[in-house]
């Protein structure tokens, strides 16, 4: 996200062995719920759609705030990305199983799996596992098929496309009782409470038009971009105009392929220069199609124009903060205004100030 980050650095003795693991014998819903939160966070598992939120704390929901449905993410909206997709369809029973074993950690009374229209294979692959698993653990379990929207596949909109609930502005999840999962880190929490195995690897998408041979890979945590991008076959004739981790939308863009791929890498997406040409941004033309297209209602001229002239406590309190930074807004834009660039802008020194004032206190 070009901030820096702590890493290790870590020489292969090329044996490739693993160390002795501890697996949980037995029925999987059996195994006590603190249990589980310990194994989840021995394991280093957090998000896998992207915001590496740690798992474990998502699994702790304060007393005040009770969860009573459980929702994992497969709708998978992002153009270009499909790894969701196939694990879903290749290796669906972790994913209902950890649906089923997430119900049981935090007491909900029912759990979903939304998916949209465009995976209808995946549906019919999750559905009967899904329903041995809702049988196993005695509480409703349901694939929902959703309509293809972007970005449904945010929690806050997901949550409301499934639940008909609203998250208040400012508020999260579990302040309407629900909790949203990927369905990799699902699939991850099963593996390491039934195999004790922590994340080293996950699944992603090498594509785009720059890319000899797209496909789906499952890619060790660690491997330098450079190399996945060769197990893809390389680069094509066109070459490489813009890298990005992630999809277009909300995808970072990267000035070369010597990172590594990390738990949050949903997918390497490479673009030529026709298709990463940008226009030169102009003025605003007050069209209104950003706050037409917003999925949170906010209005992202006016955020950005406060970003523009240092108001970050005037773009405070137009809720900039609550910007999920789909880029709807900035493809939309007929002007070109990097709009999003200009919200996170604002929402870092919104945080960097928060952060200050709690120091000075």
């Amino acid at each position: 996200m070009g901030r820096p980050a702590p890493s290790v650095i870590i020489e292969s003795d090329g044996e490739d062995r693993w160390i002795d693991l501890e697996p949980e014998e037995g029925d999987l819903l059996a195994v006590d719920p603190e249990t589980v939160r310990k194994k989840v966070l021995a394991a280093g598992i957090v998000g896998m759609g992207g915001a590496t939120f740690p798992s474990h704390v998502k699994l702790s929901p304060p007393k005040d705030k009770p969860i009573d449905t459980v929702i994992l993410n497969g709708a998978e909206c992002e153009p270009y990305l499909t790894a969701d997709h196939r694990l879903m369809l290749e290796h669906p029973e972790p994913v209902a199983e950890g649906l089923a074993l997430i119900v049981k950690v935090t007491g909900a009374k029912e759990g979903w799996i939304g998916i949209e229209a465009n995976k209808a294979d995946a549906v019919s692959a999750l559905e009967p596992h899904v329903a041995r698993q809702a049988d196993a653990a005695g509480v409703p379990l349901t694939v929902k098929r959703l309509p293809v929207v972007y970005p449904q596949g945010a929690e806050k909109q997901l949550i409301y496309a499934i639940l008909r609930r609203e998250v208040p502005s400012g508020g999260l999840p579990m302040d309407v009782g629900a909790l949203v999962h990927n369905v990799g880190t699902a699939a991850a929490m099963v593996r390491a409470v039934r195999e004790g195995r922590p994340i080293v690897d996950r699944v992603l998408t090498v594509t785009g038009d720059a890319i000899a041979e797209p496909g789906n890979f499952l890619v060790r945590i660690g491997t330098p971009v450079a190399e996945v991008i060769a197990a893809a076959g390389g680069y094509t004739e066109a070459g490489p105009a813009k890298l990005v981790l992630g999809g277009p939308m909300m995808g970072f863009a990267q000035h070369t392929d010597a990172i590594p791929v990390i738990k949050g890498t949903s997918g390497i997406l490479v673009l030529s220069e026709k298709r990463a040409s940008a226009h030169d941004p102009g003025p605003c033309i007050r069209c209104g199609e950003c706050v037409r297209h917003c999925p949170m209602k906010l209005n992202p001229s006016e955020i950005a124009r406060y970003t523009e002239l240092d108001m970050f406590e005037e773009a405070e309190k137009v809720d900039a903060l609550d910007c999920m930074e789909c880029g709807c807004c900035s493809w939309g834009c007929p002007a070109s205004i990097r709009l999003v660039q200009l919200i996170r802008l604002a929402k870092a020194e919104i945080m960097a100030r928060r952060a200050r004032e709690k120091k000075a206190s």
